[in-house]
């Protein structure tokens, strides 16, 4: 384990597949690592496993509803101190179309007002680490942002457009953010992780080539290498920056932006 002991870090749907890694590879970085996901006896027990393989006792796990607001305010108002890495991971792809106790579609919820949330609820705390990061997890499986009915509202519900839809607005908010965040000194990335089997890809059909290990590298690269400290507002895939096609379009971009602060 590693002497970065110091430093925290928050992973949102940390006992996914993906998830699971990334967090694993925090905790092996010597991070103080918190899982963060809606399974409590899941998240305790993966939390419990990332502790006995790294050696890293200082690994812990916050029930939270990503696709909830109220449960990310009431994360953030128990967090302490300064929060270096924020990395949001969580993604959830309900075949029928399923609404939150808000009444809010819950793939939108989750895969972009979580993130959202995630980013204004602990910017106070990402302002006191010196150099703090925030990397979205996306997918090179993105397009088809309809900003009109982004809750299906009109439109007859399919999973597989609405998270195609969800990764474009990810990679979309990541340019909003980074700039509204460089004047603090924090950096916004996103990334494609990799094509893993996971309960995500299989509910849209998919399985997947690669491990949750590759599948953690370029999030965890974002997170914590130094040749990208003062990358931001940008797309990386295989580790490596990647044309995005979303990020030309101002307008959208910041309407996006201005849709998500109406919930």
């Amino acid at each position: 384990m590693k002497s970065n002991q110091a430093k925290t870090a928050i992973i949102t749907g940390a006992y996914g597949a993906i998830g699971k890694a990334i967090s694993r590879r925090m905790a092996e970085e010597g991070y103080r690592t918190t899982l963060v996901g809606r399974d409590e006896g899941r998240g305790r027990s993966c939390a419990e496993e990332i502790i006995r393989v790294t050696g890293n006792e200082q690994v812990f796990f916050e029930q939270v509803d990503l696709s909830r607001k109220i449960s990310i305010q009431s994360f953030a108002s128990r967090w302490k101190g300064p929060l270096d890495v924020l990395i949001n991971n969580a993604a959830w792809s309900p075949r029928k179309r399923t609404e939150t106790p808000e009444g809010i579609e819950a793939q939108f919820a989750t895969n972009v007002l979580g993130y959202y949330w995630m980013i204004l609820s602990f910017l106070e705390s990402l302002k006191l680490a010196p150099g703090a990061r925030i990397v979205n997890v996306a997918s090179y499986y993105a397009g088809g942002m309809d900003l009109d009915d982004p809750e299906f509202k009109k439109k007859r519900y399919n999973n597989d457009t609405a998270y195609q839809q969800s990764k474009q607005a990810d990679r979309m908010l990541t340019v909003a953010f980074a700039e509204r965040l460089k004047p603090f000194g924090i950096t916004v990335n996103s990334c494609h992780p990799g094509d893993v089997n996971s309960k995500v890809s299989n509910d849209l059909g998919f399985g997947g080539h690669e491990t949750p290990d590759q599948g953690a590298a370029t999030p965890v690269f974002l997170a914590t290498s130094q040749t990208v400290k003062n990358v931001t507002g940008k797309y990386f895939s295989d580790r490596r920056e990647a044309f995005c096609e979303f990020s030309g379009d101002r307008q959208a971009i910041e309407r996006l932006f201005d849709l998500c602060g109406t919930y």
